[in-house]
C-alpha cells in the first residue's frame, strides 16, 4: 500500500470543497470501502458451491437457479439508481444504506425458512451490493483526481481477484463443516467493519452533489425495462423456449419501456441520466467500449469451465484452475494498465494495445477448441484475461475525467450498469450459441452431449467473443482522449539530469 499511502499524500485536496482530508482519513476511506467492496464482490461467488446444500435443506431444487440469479438482476437495476442518488444525497449516506440494505439482506437469507424467501432475501441483499461497487468508484473519484485514481483502481482489480478465488473455497469450506448459513452470517462483522472505518471518515469526504431532483418516473421506467429484459435473457432457453409466448412479450414488453424511457430522458425537466451525458460522444464511446469488453469478460468466465468439462474433458477442479489463471490474467492486465495510466501522457495506448492480445488469443481458440491440452488452454486464457484487464481501470477513468464532479454517481453507476447489462446479455447470447437446435437442452443438462457435438458450438462461442472485443476496441479508437485531470509526474520529471 505504499504506493497508495503516496497517491494520497500527494493529492490535491481541491477538487470539492473547502475541507481537506489528511492523510490517515484517506488512508481510511480508501480502506474502508474496499472492505465494502470485497463483501460484495465475494457474495457473488460464495453461494455456488453451497447451493445443492441450500437446494436439499430447503426442499426445493427447481427454483435453485433463482438464488443467484435474482441476486444478480437486482444488483444490475439498483446501480445506476445508488450512483443518482449519492449525487443527490451525498456519498456517505448512500454508501451506509447500501451496506445496512445489503447487511438486512444478508440476515434475511441466514434465516430463510423457505426458498420463496431466501430468493427475496437476495434480491434484497442484491440492491445493497449494486449500490456498494459504484459508490466505492466514486468516493475515490472524489477522493483522487483522474491521474491519480488508476493505481488505487488497480488496487481494487487485485481485491475483486481475491474475492473471485476465496469465494468458492470459503462457501464450501462453510458448507461443508459447518453450515450454509454461514456464507451469510459472515457478512454481519465484516459489514460492521466497513460501516465503522468508513463512517467518520466519509464525513470529511470532499461534496460535489448539487440541488437535484430525482426523476421518479424515469428511474421506474428504467428499472421496469431492465428488469424485463433481465427475466428474458434469465428465462429464455432455459425455463422457457426462445420463441414461445413469454419470452416474446418480456422482449417486447422492455423494448416498449426502453423506448417510454427514452422520452421521459427528452421530456423530463431534470431526467434520470442527463441528455448532455449521454450526447458527449466521450461518454457514448466508453459505455459501448465498456459493454461490449466487460460483457465478454464476464460471459467468458461463466463458459470457460463449461468448456474445459464438456469439450476437453476434464474435471471440475480442472475447469476451477483454469478460470483462476483466466481471472488472475485480467487482474494482472487491470493492475499494470492502473498503473501506467497515472504515468502515461497517451494513456489510451495501454488498452488500444492490449486488446488485440485477447482478440487474437480468442481467434486461436476458435480455430481448434477440442485439440487443445489443458496447460495450453490455461496458458492461452490467462494471455487473453491479460490483454482484456486494462479496460476495467480505462472505462472507469474514462468516463469519470469526462463528466463535471456533480456528475461523478450517475456517471459511474451508468456504465456500471450497461456493463453488467452486457454481461446478461452476451451470457444469453452465449448459452443461445451453445444450446441451439437442441430442444429442451439446459446448461446443467450438457454433460451427456459428447465433445465432439459441442465444440463446433464453443468455436463460434470464442469468435462471438472475438467480435464483441474487436467492436469494444473499435468504439475505444473513435473517442477523443482527454488529458487526465490532476497532477502530472512533476517529481520524476525533476529527478531526470537534464539531456
Amino acid at each position: 500500500m505504499n504506493d497508495v499511502r503516496h497517491t494520497v499524500e500527494t493529492a490535491p485536496a481541491v477538487q470539492g470543497g473547502a475541507r481537506t482530508l489528511d492523510r490517515a482519513d484517506a488512508l481510511s476511506i480508501i480502506i474502508g470501502i474496499m472492505l465494502a467492496m470485497f463483501l460484495s464482490a465475494l457474495e457473488q461467488t460464495i453461494v455456488a458451491p453451497a447451493l445443492p446444500t441450500i437446494g436439499r435443506a430447503l426442499a426445493d431444487v427447481e427454483m435453485l437457479s433463482w438464488v443467484v440469479t435474482a441476486y444478480l438482476i437486482s444488483t444490475t437495476v439498483a446501480t445506476p439508481l445508488f450512483g443518482k442518488l449519492s449525487d443527490i444525497y451525498g456519498r456517505r449516506r448512500m454508501m451506509l444504506i447500501a451496506v445496512g440494505v445489503f447487511m438486512v439482506g444478508s440476515v434475511a437469507c441466514a434465516l430463510a425458512p423457505s426458498m420463496l424467501t431466501l430468493i427475496l432475501a437476495r434480491a434484497l441483499q442484491g440492491i445493497g451490493g449494486g449500490g456498494i461497487l459504484p459508490l466505492g468508484m466514486t468516493v475515490v473519484a472524489d477522493l483522487l483526481s483522474p491521474r491519480e485514481r488508476p493505481l488505487v483502481q488497480s488496487y481494487t482489480a487485485a481485491m475483486f481477484m481475491a474475492a473471485s478465488i476465496l469465494g468458492p473455497v470459503l462457501g464450501g469450506v462453510l458448507t461443508d463443516y459447518v453450515h450454509w448459513s454461514l456464507i451469510f452470517w459472515i457478512n454481519l462483522p465484516v459489514g460492521v467493519v466497513a460501516l465503522i472505518m468508513t463512517d467518520r471518515s466519509l464525513r470529511r469526504l470532499p461534496r460535489n452533489e448539487r440541488p437535484h431532483k430525482l426523476d421518479f418516473s424515469g428511474a421506474a421506467l428504467m428499472v421496469a425495462a431492465s428488469l424485463a429484459l433481465l427475466l428474458a435473457l434469465a428465462w429464455g432457453g432455459t425455463r422457457y423456449p426462445w420463441a414461445s409466448w413469454p419470452i416474446l412479450s418480456l422482449v417486447g414488453g422492455s423494448a416498449l419501456l426502453w423506448v417510454l424511457f427514452a422520452l421521459r430522458l427528452v421530456r423530463a425537466p431534470e431526467p434520470f441520466i442527463p441528455l448532455a451525458m449521454l450526447r458527449d460522444r466521450v461518454v457514448f464511446g466508453i459505455v459501448v467500449a465498456g459493454f461490449f469488453s466487460i460483457g465478454a469478460i464476464i460471459g467468458l468466465s461463466i463458459f470457460i469451465p463449461l468448456y474445459v468439462e464438456l469439450v476437453l474433458g476434464h474435471s471440475p477442479s480442472a475447469s476451477g484452475m483454469v478460470l483462476i489463471g483466466f481471472v488472475v490474467g485480467t487482474t494482472l492486465g487491470s493492475m499494470v494498465a492502473g498503473r501506467l495510466m497515472s504515468r502515461l501522457e497517451h494513456y489510451k495506448r495501454v488498452p488500444v494495445l492490449a486488446m488485440p492480445l485477447g482478440i487474437v488469443v480468442l481467434i486461436v481458440l476458435s480455430v481448434a477448441p477440442g485439440e487443445f491440452s489443458l496447460l495450453e488452454v490455461g496458458a492461452l486464457l490467462a494471455i487473453a484475461g491479460a490483454g482484456m484487464g486494462p479496460m476495467y481501470p480505462t472505462t472507469t477513468v474514462m468516463i469519470q475525467n469526462a463528466v463535471p464532479l456533480h456528475q461523478l454517481g450517475i456517471a459511474t453507476g451508468t456504465l456500471s450498469f450497461f456493463r453488467q447489462l452486457g454481461g446478461a446479455i452476451i451470457v444469453a447470447i452465449f448459452a443461445a450459441i451453445v444450446l441451439g437446435g437442441r430442444n429442451g437442452l439446459t446448461l446443467d443438462k450438457l454433460a451427456g452431449a459428447g465433445a465432439g457435438t459441442l465444440a463446433p458450438s464453443f468455436r463460434w462461442v470464442f469468435i462471438a467473443a472475438a467480435g464483441f472485443l474487436a467492436i469494444a476496441l473499435l468504439a475505444l479508437l473513435a473517442i477523443r482522449e482527454q488529458p487526465l485531470r490532476g497532477p502530472a509526474q512533476r517529481e520524476a520529471a525533476a529527478s531526470e539530469p537534464a539531456k
